[in-house]
């Protein structure tokens, strides 16, 4: 994963920002994110969990 998305390398603010950019590029193609989904997201936005595990998980899900 790019360093420019890790916990360390970004701010509460910039989190939000990249959440809100992945989000709205979701809703252009597809149903709303799950409630799942969108409580991954919190998590990294509040820096708890990093983009990568949260890939990691919903990718799981659907295999």
């Amino acid at each position: 994963m790019e360093e420019k998305y890790l916990i360390a390398d970004t701010t509460k603010e910039e989190r939000k920002e990249i959440v809100k950019r992945a989000l709205a590029i979701e809703l252009m193609g597809a149903d709303r994110p799950s409630d799942e989904v969108l409580e991954l997201a919190k998590q990294y936005i509040d820096g708890t969990m990093e983009i990568e595990e949260i890939q990691k998980r919903i990718l799981e899900k659907y295999q």
